[in-house]
């Protein structure tokens, strides 16, 4: 191994990067491999093209009349583009996505062949569901799932295969993947935030959730990679001590990209232009060897599909680069892990963004109105938001290196904590014309000044406003956004459900005027999610404290995260929405914990076999030099020999200590698994790998890092930080 560290850093140290071609322009790429609106305009007849048009505008079910004429232009349109088979692409819940290729070719009866796809394998298919993750949804004999194509993301072309985004549902209806929930969680909060946009504009007939990500990544060279077999199987490391320099000193971060890594992005973002992934931003981040790229605001579900792509062709496009895309949460102990922030919105079809304050009272009224809602919802569903970015993954990062806590709060920052204080004080009932002018003019009428260069530098809080938006910052950088989104969107449409019913009693109870309305239940909420608004720093004692005095929860593992998904809240919430049934709740909350306790026992599998297969006799390689050394010098010495070996004793002392100490550590873990394997419920389960498996792995590395820092680097096999880190 340790020759095989070497050979990778010698490797290295001849690549150059890529040569890439691209046009002048980038917009003349953007959309090109897309099934896009020009693409269809050209490729089918009008009523289909009318049919998918209206689908995605109004929600409208395809005639299935026209959906052979669908299925035949966009089919066209991908053979000229050299396309050869077409695929449902979709997101089941095991994080990844999913695909299988079917060719267009079919033979005849009389010996030739054809080019075909029909209108039904466009609309649906019946993937076997049996190897995806289903939570006890199916039996056996219910194997099968179906795929469903969703018109609202485009088809798109990757390589020779047309891609058509589907849902993905059991043989007896219910939801196995990301989107079918989010969907619906969308549909829901566009109904809702309509209903109390029209307060403020007759005019407003739809709100559409918009979401920006911004991808955090590692890039190690492939063959550095290779050498550690903890990155290759689970992504992060195991075990390896801090190099001297880190990311003290804040160079890294903004800095000058280096040339391969350059190379790489370009490539990247060329072939996100062609998928119609509008990609803008990239950085070098704070971390050594980390990166972010982040793209223009889009529709939700568009967007949830685009990140769902962008990270599988990010690994595509590293490998032609030589690097290995390294998307886990925290690979590496003692710096910055990986997040992935999502920018969160609400926009009208009258071209409103209603979380950014306007030129008008009323517009900023309107601003408030959806800016207190979404602090009430947070304030209500802490636990749930956190269930909803919990993985065994996450529960690495949260709480350390500049990343959220798992403690949910909201940070607005203190200029409109001085508006929400003002808006407390407003009178209970109808308010006199001098307040409402009081509130109007120089309450709500001056908040456009007070955002002005008012940018958000709370780095630890997990929900923060950010001028035009909330940015959700606990998410996770391997995590589908789905996730998030669906509860996020749902949890404010149930809330704007809740604060248009108590507005319209008022109105029509006592008589109150619409704006007088507003402004008393608006009141209340503030009072009412008052708790979640936190301005401090987000680590430490201190905060928990607080937070435990406020009544927020502190869910630090995902095991006790989870528990927050089945509810009969949650549940209640998901019913009267139709975003998720009971059984689809449970399924997910199964599948989660079966995921966090496999995720465990296969680290610890690597953990051990890296310890005892490499660590150890590599330690034994060394210590047996050393012992050589000590014989080398008694037989010159004789009775003196001590006074010259005295520090190869002791680190061959240090160095049995230490053996020891990873031995039994292992032992021990290993019999702790066999406990746990042995748990049937999946929640026990879980529970046990957290608490009685995992807490071995810190003792098991300190000693195996401590190896690090005594063993002859020529003999140690691990390629170390400073080299996974530091070599570019």
């Amino acid at each position: 191994m340790s020759t095989l560290r070497f050979e990778a850093l010698k490797e290295i140290f001849n690549r150059k990067p890529v040569k890439i071609e691209e046009p002048a322009r980038r917009s003349e790429l953007f959309g090109t491999n897309v099934f896009n609106e020009a693409s269809m305009k050209q490729y089918l007849t009008k009523e289909a093209y009318e049919n998918v048009m209206e689908a995605i505008k109004t929600g409208k079910k395809i005639d299935r009349r026209v959906s052979d004429h669908i299925s035949t232009g966009m089919k066209e349109w991908a053979i000229a583009k050299g396309a050869t088979h077409y695929t449902h692409w979709f997101q089941p819940l095991t994080g990844a996505t999913a695909e299988k290729h079917d060719a267009f070719f079919e033979t005849q009866g009389d010996g030739t062949a054809i080019e075909k796809f029909g209108g039904g394998a466009l609309v649906q298919q019946e993937p076997d569901a049996s190897s995806f993750p289903s939570g006890g949804i199916r039996n056996t004999f219910e194997a099968r799932g179906y795929t469903a194509w969703d018109p609202t993301s485009p088809a798109f072309l990757w390589g020779t295969t047309l891609c058509i985004p589907t849902i993905f549902v059991s043989y007896t209806g219910e939801a196995l993947d990301f989107k079918t929930p989010l969907l619906r969680a969308l549909q829901s909060v566009d109904q809702a935030a309509t209903s109390v946009a029209k307060y403020f504009d007759k005019n407003v007939s739809k709100v559409t959730a918009t979401l920006g990500w911004e991808q955090e990544y590692f890039l190690i060279d492939s063959a550095l990679a290779a050498t550690r077999p903890d990155l290759t199987l689970a992504g992060r490391t195991l075990l390896g001590h801090s190099p001297a320099k880190g990311q003290q000193l804040d160079d890294h971060y903004f800095g000058s990209i280096p040339s391969r890594v350059l190379a790489y992005m370009r490539d990247l973002e060329i072939e996100c232009m062609k998928l119609g992934i509008p990609v803008k931003t990239r950085h070098n981040e704070v971390a050594p060897n980390q990166f972010e790229l982040a793209p223009i605001f889009e529709e939700g579900n568009l967007a949830v599909d685009h990140n769902s792509l962008i990270m599988d062709i990010m690994s595509k496009i590293a490998e032609k680069h030589h690097f290995k895309v390294i998307l886990h949460e925290k690979p590496f102990a003692g710096i910055n892990g990986s997040g992935k922030h999502n920018n969160w919105s609400l926009s009208t079809d009258t071209g409103t963004n209603l979380l950014a304050p306007g030129t008008t009272p009323m517009k900023n009224l309107q601003f408030l109105t959806f800016f207190i809602n979404i602090l009430k919802a947070v304030h209500d569903n802490e636990e749930l938001l956190r269930a909803g970015i919990a993985s065994a993954s996450n529960d690495h990062r949260l709480g350390a290196n500049e990343a959220p806590p798992a403690i949910i709060s909201a940070f607005i920052g203190s200029q409109l904590t001085e508006v929400l204080d003002e808006l407390e004080k407003v009178t209970d009932g109808k308010l006199s014309p001098k307040e409402k002018t009081e509130l109007k003019l120089n309450v709500v009428g001056k908040i456009p000044e007070i955002l002005l260069d008012n940018t958000d530098r709370n780095r630890t809080s997990s929900f923060a406003f950010t001028g035009n938006k909330f940015e959700f910052r606990a998410v996770g950088s391997t995590a589908n956004c789905g996730n998030p989104m669906t509860i996020l969107n749902s949890i404010l449409a149930k809330q704007l459900i809740e604060f248009k019913t108590e507005v319209d009693a008022l109105i029509k109870g006592e008589k109150m005027k619409k704006d007088d309305a507003i402004f008393n239940v608006l009141r209340e909420y503030i009072k009412q999610s008052k708790n979640i608004r936190f301005e401090g720093d987000g680590y430490g004692e201190a905060w928990e404290k607080e937070a435990k005095k406020r009544g927020l929860s502190n869910n630090r593992t995902t095991p006790q995260a989870l528990k927050a998904l089945v509810s009969e809240k949650t549940r209640s919430l998901f019913k009267d929405l139709k975003v998720m049934n009971k059984i689809e709740l449970e399924a997910r909350h199964e599948i989660q914990l079966e995921d966090y306790a496999m995720r465990i026992q296969i680290e610890g599998r690597i953990l051990g076999d890296i310890a005892r297969n490499h660590v150890i006799p590599t330690a034994v390689r060394y210590q047996n030099i050393l012992i050589e050394n000590v014989e080398g010098l008694k037989h010159i010495y004789n009775e003196d020999f001590k006074k010259h070996s005295n520090e190869q004793l002791e680190i061959i002392e240090e160095i049995s200590a230490h053996i020891a100490k990873i031995n039994s550590g292992v032992k021990a873990m290993i019999e702790a698994r066999k406990v746990a394997n042995k748990i049937e419920d999946a929640e026990k389960r879980a529970f046990a790998y957290c608490d009685d498996v995992k807490p071995y792995f810190d003792e098991i590395r300190y000693h195996c890092d401590k190896l690090e820092l005594v063993v002859d680097d020529e003999l140690w096999p691990l390629t170390k930080y400073r080299e996974l880190l530091f070599t570019r």
